[in-house]
């Protein structure tokens, strides 16, 4: 049943985002919900491309060796979905939004959960059909920008896409900036993740 739940909100999100984020932001989970779901999409990204790495050793991801580590992957993870909500708050904020840091995370959370469900239809295709594995990695893609705008517009209260558009370019901007240079403080160079991007 709890599956048949979460595929159900996942078509939704694609079909009806705005009402998937006002439902997701009339929970209102506490903290401890909050960072459990972190973990978890977390967790199940390095899962994921744990096993992408064995079944795909060739794809694309070679010479990249800061993230031979599942628990690597998993720290440049977590500091990248943090970096992401932060960013995006601070963001729609500076546009005028009202959305705090934990409406976004709620919706962050939910949008890695379904990255998760995306990496592993496309880990089953691939190796069935490279070119339909890139095909759906695409699509994939333009679907989560899709997602992701819309539940800014929601959280932020912003009534634009225009300006939803605005605020997800400058918090990703802005996030790279501030992940950039922590890896650089700790001696991560980008010849390292750049593989993974």
């Amino acid at each position: 049943m709890m599956v048949d739940s979460f595929l159900r909100l996942a078509v939704q999100s694609v079909t009806a985002p705005r009402d998937v984020a006002r439902l997701l932001l009339s929970i209102r989970p506490g903290t401890e919900a909050l960072v459990t779901g972190f973990a978890l999409v977390v967790v199940l990204n390095a899962l994921v491309f744990g096993l992408s790495r064995l079944l795909l050793p060739d794809g694309g991801m070679a010479g990249a060796v800061i993230l031979d580590s599942p628990f690597a992957f998993m720290v440049l993870q977590a500091a990248t979905l943090v970096a992401t909500i932060a960013a995006l708050t601070w963001a729609g904020r500076g546009l005028g939004g009202t959305g705090g840091f934990a409406d976004l995370a709620v919706l962050m959370i939910w949008l890695q959960a379904l990255r998760v469900l995306a990496q592993a239809v496309v880990l089953v295709v691939m190796p069935i059909s490279a070119f339909l594995g890139a095909v759906l990695v695409m699509a994939a893609s333009a679907l989560g920008v899709w997602i992701a705008v819309h539940f800014i517009d929601e959280a932020h209260a912003l009534h634009s896409v225009l300006k939803a558009i605005l605020v997800l370019i400058v918090g990703i901007v802005g996030m790279a900036i501030a992940l950039s240079i922590v890896l650089s403080v700790i001696g991560i160079t980008p010849d390292g993740v750049t593989g993974y991007v």
